[in-house]
């Protein structure tokens, strides 16, 4: 198997541990423009928008350079990248965005892979080239002033606090709205997609709706991120779109546990990147590759591809590395390697459903380790379905076609887990499995081992389950062609089987 899948990486991306993918690095001129040259005080009190976007409008006509946010508490409105220049922030300076609404002007974004009306970006750049924000300072989106949230997602002293406080609620008393408008949107399930003849203005009644996300660079080229704190975010907290040549460097990102849509890092339809050394604590998915969702993103045609993953911690989130469920564009070459999960809903988690299409192929994961982890340590689900305002209609019925699936060709080793539900949980489609995936060189403590339905070509070779009096360390049904070598276990046999076949063991 480990045969089979390095010469399938050679045949199609040229791609190996050996031949990582090399991306492209941002380079700036020494100039540096301060942002008090521009006005800009750090009271906390005054709205530095206008000042910090001079400084980098004129630090950028000038052929680029460093544009200086020194030490202080700096509130602002949006702020926008332009080529050539590095937003610098310096340690304890603290980047605030302002609560005030009408400072963010509803603009044509992106909502989970389909094209809507946003509240403008905190920090936002579209076809820019060479850029950065580096740094050791904060940036925070006052997210909670734009989040709905319930009451089971909250101790009993945060709602509490929700209740004392400004804001709304549903009838019952079980989720809090940061305003009327958005409570009425919520309630009235209004769709944020952008359709043709409904122009931006349509979406005014609805505004305080469109959460933003933190930082959100489209069709960029050269992008480096490097050292700053990201948190608090309206929704998602960096999201990467359509970029090229992008690198993630000992970034940090931090949401509340309850924030809805709060992920760490969303890497889309991007090629040649690199995330490493960075820390994520989040509301929901941490590192996350996505690609468009259902027929818009096939359209699209844009794949992520081309990634290293390595070195990073992650604490929180539904998932430590995630891939979907908006991947219609596919994603390939990929690379994991030594990262920690603590704490984590789901370890590795790949995710679609009916309708998405997309190949998501030559993934390779090694050096993980995994603690607590509330549900699976390795994850597959062709079934992930959750129904949006912004869901489109999409083919469902089982039968193959442009909107099916598929996972395949992925390699994972070495893996550490100790503390799991399932240790792995394989759920393809009757029409398309979930095929050629290998599992090696591993060690899980968990409730479960090995759930398979529908799935082909699995390798599992030299793994241990510590299991929690369990009848059978693996259970496989519709499953066509599984290999399970040099298996130790505490359970009383290795293998239930049903409707499989091709099954060999040691």
């Amino acid at each position: 198997m480990a045969c089979a899948l390095q010469l399938a990486q050679v045949a199609t991306a040229q791609y190996s541990w050996d031949n990582l993918p090399k991306v492209k690095t941002t380079s700036f001129k020494a100039d540096t423009i301060n942002i008090l040259r521009h006005g800009a005080r750090a009271d906390g009190v005054f709205l530095n928008t206008q000042a910090i976007n001079k400084a980098i409008a004129a630090c950028s006509s000038n052929g680029g350079g460093v544009v200086l946010v020194p030490a202080g508490l700096w509130l602002t409105g949006p702020v926008e990248l332009k080529s050539n220049v590095n937003l610098h922030l310096a340690k304890s300076a603290m980047l605030v965005f302002t609560t005030d609404k009408s400072q963010y002007p509803i603009v044509e974004g992106f909502y989970e892979g389909r094209a809507a009306a946003r509240n403008q970006s905190p920090i936002w750049a579209t076809n820019q080239e060479n850029i950065a924000i580096t740094g050791a300072g904060i940036i925070d989106g006052n997210g909670d002033a734009w989040r709905a949230v319930a009451k089971w997602q909250m101790t009993p002293a945060q709602w509490k606090e929700k209740l004392e406080g400004p804001g709304v609620y549903n009838k019952d008393t079980t989720e809090w709205y940061p305003s009327e408008q958005f409570r009425r949107a919520k309630e009235q399930n209004a769709s944020m997609l952008l359709t043709p003849g409904k122009s931006l203005e349509a979406f005014k009644e609805m505004k305080d709706f469109l959460r933003p996300n933190l930082v959100v660079l489209n069709n960029c080229k050269r992008v480096l991120l490097e050292g700053v704190v990201f948190q608090n975010s309206p929704a998602w907290c960096l999201h990467l779109l359509l970029s090229e040549d992008v690198i993630l460097r000992g970034v940090k990102t931090k949401n509340p546990e309850y924030a809805q849509n709060g992920d760490g890092m969303d890497i889309e339809s991007c090629r040649n990147f690199i995330v490493e050394d960075c820390t994520l604590d989040v509301g929901d998915d941490a590192i996350c590759i996505k690609s468009g969702k259902d027929e818009e993103g096939r359209r699209r045609g844009k794949p992520t591809e081309n990634g290293i993953i390595r070195n990073n911690i992650i604490y929180k989130g539904h998932g430590g590395f995630v891939i979907g469920s908006e991947m219609s564009g596919g994603a390939r070459n990929i690379f994991v390697e030594n990262c920690i999960f603590n704490g984590t809903d789901k370890g590795l988690r790949f995710k679609s459903t009916r309708g998405r299409g997309g190949v998501v192929e030559n993934i390779f994961v090694r050096n993980v380790s995994m603690k607590d982890i509330r549900q699976e340590a390795v994850f597959f689900d062709m079934y992930y379905f959750v129904k949006f305002a912004t869901d489109g209609k999409r083919e469902v019925a089982p039968g193959f076609n442009e909107g099916t699936p598929v996972f395949k060709n992925m390699h994972f080793s070495n893996l550490t887990c100790e503390g799991a539900n399932i240790a792995i949980f394989v759920r393809g489609l009757p029409e398309m499995a979930v095929t050629n995936i290998a599992v090696e060189n591993s060690t899980f403590t968990a409730k479960k081992g090995v759930v398979l339905k529908d799935a082909a070509a699995i390798q599992l070779k030299g793994l241990q389950f510590n299991l929690a009096n369990e009848p059978a360390v693996i259970t496989a049904e519709d499953v066509k062609g599984l290999t399970a070598s040099k298996i130790k276990f505490s359970a009383a046999k290795l293998l239930e089987a049903k409707s499989s076949t091709g099954i060999v063991t040691d």
